[in-house]
């Protein structure tokens, strides 16, 4: 008869990450622990197609992806699919979920349901693992507000927050200015 897995020698981590990843035909997030169904609505997902479409040309110049796919935050309870993130398009091949310092942005988009938690735990645990760019729009608030050079508590540069209308410029290597009239 085998031997029972004492429940300290299990790894936690592992097995949450593992089950959420097991959740058939629903957006999942493990956010500081906790498995959390995502289920995008039309106007979130009206302001995310605004974003794409901006970025579009660009992403394809800079020979990149871009999408939602599964970004891990390895040594923590958090397995996190932003509402959108740029990836080096050759990282993608044969890829699961990647690191937030494999991006060159990530893209949250606060609904009424998550908002608090994009704004805090989100931003802040994409600067603790080395998203260079982190980009929140608020749609509660009605703001944009971009952020730059992580670090361990947080990011270090915070452009914002600027009110929908106003141009956000996204530095290299994008270069360009978003248009956030009609967020």
């Amino acid at each position: 008869m085998a031997q029972p897995i004492a429940y300290g020698d299990v790894d936690h981590e592992a097995a949450l990450k593992y089950a959420v990843q097991l959740i058939d035909h629903r957006w999942a997030q493990v956010i500081e622990g906790r498995i959390v169904l995502v289920s995008p609505m039309w106007d979130h997902e009206k302001v995310v197609s605004k974003i794409r479409r901006q970025l579009d040309a660009r992403v394809d110049e800079l020979d990149c992806l871009m999408g939602s796919g599964n970004l891990d935050l390895p040594g923590s309870p958090n397995w996190y699919m932003p509402d959108l993130a740029v990836i080096p398009a050759d990282l993608a091949e044969g890829a699961g979920a990647l690191l937030p310092d494999q991006t060159l942005l990530v893209v949250e988009v606060t609904s009424d349901s998550n908002a608090e938690t994009d704004r805090v735990i989100k931003c802040k645990r994409y600067a603790q693992y080395g998203a260079p760019l982190c980009l929140l729009v608020d749609r509660q608030r009605q703001e944009c507000i971009l952020f730059a050079d992580p670090h361990d508590l947080g990011y270090a540069v915070v452009d914002g927050p600027h009110p929908f209308g106003a141009p956000v410029k996204l530095p290299s290597p994008f270069g360009l200015t978003l248009d956030t009239s009609g967020f």
